[in-house]
């Protein structure tokens, strides 16, 4: 009977160390899971914000790239106008011309044969650039 007293102890201690051991590996077992979990919290709290920051990037980027279009287009027709500007003939000079060929020693008579001036706005622009001509 002490035999059967005795085994029953040693197993009820055993079973009493199972079950301690068990309690522990599942203790451990949360722990872990609560570590992983608040890593993922964290890898997914960055990944909202990294995927914030791509999206600013994003949209700085494509409103740029707007802008760039628009001034793409509105650049566009310069080459052209340029070069009209350049074939003009010489009945057309600008009055900047003109004040370029006063600075050359122009008189008004050539400033209204070159560039098609009135007399009043070929004495104008001799008078502008300081020189006049003498009657």
């Amino acid at each position: 009977m002490m035999f059967a007293v005795l085994l029953l102890s040693v197993l009820c201690i055993g079973n009493s160390f199972a079950l301690y051991s068990m309690w522990r590996a599942k203790r451990r077992a949360d722990d872990l899971y609560a570590q992983q979990m608040k890593q993922i919290q964290q890898h997914t709290q960055a990944f909202k914000d990294l995927n914030r920051r791509l999206d600013t990037y994003l949209s700085g980027s494509m409103r740029m790239g707007e802008e760039l279009y628009e001034l793409q287009k509105s650049i566009a027709p310069l080459p052209e106008k340029i070069l009209r500007m350049e074939q003009r003939d010489l009945s057309s000079l600008s009055f900047t011309q003109a004040a370029r060929l006063v600075g050359l020693g122009a008189s008004t008579e050539d400033l209204k044969q070159s560039c098609g001036l009135s007399q009043s706005e070929a004495e104008l622009l001799l008078r502008m650039h300081g020189k006049s001509e003498s009657p």
